[in-house]
């Protein structure tokens, strides 16, 4: 009998199949949005819809950070991306979908803009991967009573 996964691993495994859609010439990352164990969103990071892909030319800032030009991390005003957890938070209001107690799966720890919008979309756990290098978001969600837990598989 194969081991069954508990739901942080089977959301979290959903979460790195959302992120093989990824257009972003940074690596790809994806997050998804569960509230009573059922998928409620989905978001990997790339340009906008109808806008040219960022691995085709759609963003020049990602294009200069994988060109060593810029850092990672910086300049993210002038990126014509959006991150994981903004396309599935943004989706689930495209379609009309409440967040409010949602809990957000995401490959990479959010980033400042994201746990503002975490926050606000009244979502209550956040299960992250990867760290994010700055830890305002953090300290934000914290403030704001947002459970932020690290991943272990």
């Amino acid at each position: 009998m194969s081991s069954r996964p508990n739901w942080d691993e089977y959301f979290m495994s959903i979460a790195h199949a959302v992120k093989t859609r990824s257009n972003c010439s940074s690596p790809a990352k994806g997050a998804i949005l569960v509230r009573d164990k059922q998928i409620i969103s989905t978001g990997y990071n790339g340009t906008p819809k109808n806008v040219k892909n960022c691995f085709e030319g759609g963003c020049q800032r990602c294009a200069d950070v994988k060109e060593g030009k810029i850092k990672s991390g910086e300049q993210l005003d002038k990126c014509a991306c959006s991150h994981a957890e903004e396309n599935a938070i943004v989706q689930a209001a495209l379609h009309g979908i409440r967040t409010e107690g949602a809990t957000m799966y995401t490959t990479f720890r959010p980033c400042t803009t994201c746990a503002k919008m975490i926050i606000n979309a009244g979502i209550l756990r956040v299960v992250s991967e990867e760290e994010y290098p700055h830890d305002l978001g953090v300290e934000l969600m914290k403030e704001a009573g947002v459970k932020l837990e690290k991943f272990r598989s």
